[in-house]
């Protein structure tokens, strides 16, 4: 009986909610946005037949209803199949045009999009069609396909601002919305931003107060200049390819056994601190092994294309995985560095983009012909950690030719790499994806949308190389360009920057865009070059304080009037722990290594069979390496890693979610790498001269690298106070100061040590520590 005035209360608030719901208007009554002047195909209409049109009338014949296709204009302008005296659009006509007729119906059984689809257009949307079919309904091939030109530097009323030509383009864009940039940020954040940014390291203390002491006007290019020298920026440079490039130390399914595949690891560290080119730097990862008089280096660095998922299941079906391992190729090719969603042509044509299930395989035949088998072994089998064709790397290569590569031992280290059969194995349009439902015979070929395949160009790998790098090619330096914007501002130009397709987000900054893709092209694809750029601008070294009135007017910052503020990758939060408490050990490169982890994690999700059925834990100099080098198993990531959402690496990823969880609070308090980090750092503070005080200002300035506010210094000394008087009176030291492996010096003052280790604790766990900014 005590349930039914609830139940009351329900109906009411039910009642509430469906008569508030009954008075909302609809999308077609909400008030106008402004409606620009001229109508552009590709930047006011598109997006909204992408949206609510092309899942039905798009490029998929196989989903295609009416026989009405929107997509282009040949299609678009014809008389409807259904009734010859109707045309989907009319140019200048929107009342004789049925899209138009359709979309603005108030009729239920005759508006499109239907009312079961639950797409609706707003007034907005359909005044813009109405608008650019007045207009003349002018097609535009897609922006993202046609070829970047590099537009001219726009003009700005703020000359003084701008630093380099990256500014003109952001201001101009300000400008035109009302909104002032940010004032420079102080030189202890920009410090920090940018030596995490470049090298994925807080600056050291040395660093700080030279940079702070220097007045000069190059001051802040000299410290780029020597972050980019510095060997850690290559580690950092690499950890975003790792992600695209889906490296783990494992091989994925079930069993899930060690690979060895570290040293392309090493590689694309070598390269990147080489400031190889990126056109080399993917030529030689996708055809390394097709060069003429190929050397080892151009061997090992192919093994790009083998990092994906393999089967070592005994009862699986070879030829299946085989082609399975071929479309993760293309579908790496696609999503990395052409920046396409190829994979959803697989089973049919493109419901969105002008790709065909007949391109899509054209492109596989690019990576078909590699001397590989579905299954080669069984866990426990002959080739385990290297499948074929692989290459053997001795001692006297790292001795000569690879010399980056970190080799420890003299054990036999194989790596597996591209090599092609000798004969020519076909290639077929696979009927819905099923690897055996074979179809038309197709030979390699590329998208005839983005760029037709030259007959001048082998039609292999090494020619589809020099396809990408055609400086035609629309995609290969507009989507690289973007991803290292994104590294750098958390947002690429285009948002989606794995998806420049009909489906994608539009770029912010087109033009910004294209002169970016241009201006690299023509200084010979050089990656440091391009860094510097974006962290010499006046875009970059804005502050990151959010105005609120700004803030009302660009949520989002897409249009840069502030400097980007989000947390650091997971990789990087571990390094900043071990940098700044000095347990770091920098080498670079070498095998993956296993740090702390919860027990059992292994054991409850593994086969039981293989290297891999256990987890041992390394110890002494491998507990402290970079998070770069942390072992990932597929099937069981590194805990830690996958809460403040790392990859697992199962297929390629060109751009991480970031979160923000109470579990990411849970692991920088209980963590042992940071309780352990806070021990030492406090261990060796304790060893100098000075007052409590001094030292937590040192530590402070260490980890989040400014120098604490006196209410800060205050809130921290009050607190160390406590917790001493806290261990002298009851609190055990000895269970606090136990954790991690390094070793306690038994001459320090445990009370002490237990009670500055728990300062600095707090200030790891400031959300500014692990917070770019």
């Amino acid at each position: 009986m005590y349930r039914r005035p609830i139940y009351s209360m329900l109906v009411i608030f039910a009642c509430i909610y469906m008569i508030q719901a009954c008075h909302r208007p609809s999308s077609n009554q909400m008030s106008e946005e402004p409606i620009p002047d001229s109508i552009s195909y590709n930047f006011h209409v598109r997006p909204i037949l992408s949206d609510k049109c092309f899942a039905c009338h798009g490029p998929d014949a196989n989903k295609r209803d009416a026989d009405l296709r929107l997509d282009i204009p040949e299609e678009a302008y014809k008389a409807l199949k259904s009734n010859a005296a109707a045309h989907g659009i009319v140019p200048f006509e929107p009342k004789n045009s049925e899209v138009f007729l359709r979309i603005s119906s108030k009729d239920t059984s005759y508006i499109m999009p239907p009312i079961a689809t639950n797409l609706t257009l707003t007034a907005t949307e359909i005044a813009i069609i109405e608008k650019w079919i007045k207009q003349g309904a002018k097609y535009e091939k897609h922006w993202a396909f046609t070829a970047p030109k590099k537009p001219a530097v726009p003009k700005v009323k703020n000359t003084t601002w701008v630093k380099n030509e990256i500014d003109y383009f952001v201001l101009d864009k300000l400008e035109h919305k009302k909104i002032a940039p940010n004032p420079e940020a102080d030189k202890e954040r920009l410090l920090r931003r940018v030596s995490l940014d470049i090298t994925g390291l807080p600056p050291s203390l040395q660093m700080m107060d030279k940079f702070m002491a220097d007045n000069s006007p190059n001051a802040y290019e000299k410290v780029i200049e020597t972050l980019l020298a510095s060997p850690a920026y290559g580690e950092r440079m690499a950890l975003h390819w790792m992600d695209v490039s889906r490296y783990a130390d494992s091989h994925g399914y079930q069993d899930d056994n060690y690979r060895s595949q570290w040293p392309w690891r090493d590689w694309v560290i070598h390269a990147f601190n080489n400031n190889t080119p990126y056109n080399k730097f993917i030529s030689w990862q996708l055809a390394g092994d097709l060069m003429p008089q190929s050397s080892k280096e151009q061997l090992l660095a192919t093994a790009f294309n083998r990092n994906h998922k393999i089967t070592e299941e005994g009862g699986v079906i070879d030829e299946e995985y085989r082609v399975e391992y071929v479309k993760d190729r293309t579908n790496t090719l696609g999503k990395a560095i052409l920046g396409i969603t190829l994979e959803c042509a697989q089973c049919h044509d493109h419901k969105y983009d002008p790709f065909s299930q007949k391109e899509y395989f054209q492109m596989t035949a690019f990576f078909n012909n590699v001397k590989e088998v579905g299954l080669e072994s069984t866990v426990g089998g002959p080739e385990t950690f290297a499948k074929k064709p692989f290459m053997e790397i001795s001692n006297a290569d790292v001795q000569d030719i690879l010399k980056f590569v970190n080799k420890q031992d003299t054990n036999k280290l194989i790596v597996s790499v591209m090599g092609d059969q000798d004969t020519l194995r076909k290639t077929y349009v696979l009927n819905r994806g099923v690897y055996d439902a074979h179809g038309e015979v197709v030979q390699a070929s590329t998208p005839k949308s983005v760029l037709g395949f030259s007959e001048k160009y082998p039609k292999n790998r090494l020619g589809l190389t020099q396809w990408l790098f055609d400086k035609q090619n629309p995609l290969t330096s507009r989507v690289f360009v973007n991803q290292v914007w994104q590294e750098y501002f958390g947002r690429g130009l285009v948002k989606t920057s794995g998806d420049f397709g009909m489906q994608g987000e539009l770029p912010s900054h087109p033009e910004l865009l294209d002169w970016l893709a241009v201006d690299f092209m023509n200084h010979g694809w050089d990656i440091k070059r391009l860094v510097k750029q974006i962290v010499l601008s006046a875009t970059y070294r804005q502050s990151a304080v959010i105005d609120p009135d700004k803030f009302n007017v660009d949520p989002d910052n897409i249009f840069l009037a502030r400097a980007p503020r989000y947390r650091i990758p997971a990789e990087h939060v571990r390094d900043v722990v071990l940098s700044s408490s000095g347990l770091l050990v920098p080498t670079i490169g070498g095998p993956s290594v296993k740090p702390y982890q919860p027990a059992g994690l292994w054991e409850a999700a593994t086969s039981g069979r293989g290297l891999l059925a256990s987890y041992r834990q390394d110890h002494q100099a491998s507990l402290y390496r970079r998070g770069l080098y942390t072992f990932i198993k597929r099937t069981v990531p590194p805990p830690v890693m996958a809460i403040f959402d790392a990859s697992n690496r199962d297929q390629c990823e060109v751009k991480r979610l970031n979160t923000n969880t109470p579990l990411q609070a849970l692991a920088m308090l209980n963590d042992p790498t940071v309780l352990e980090a806070s021990r030492v750092l406090a261990a060796r503070l304790l060893q100098d001269k000075g007052t409590p005080e001094t030292k937590i200002i040192t530590a402070f300035r260490r980890i989040v690298c400014r120098k604490p506010k006196e209410q800060e210094i205050k809130r921290l000394t009050t607190y160390y106070a406590d917790q001493l008087n806290a261990f002298k009176q009851k609190a055990n030291a000895d269970k606090v100061l136990a954790v991690g492996e390094f070793p306690i010096d038994q001459k320090v003052n445990k009370t002490q040590l237990a009670a500055l280790m728990g300062v600095i604790t707090i200030i790891y766990n400031l959300e500014e520590t692990i917070t770019k900014s």
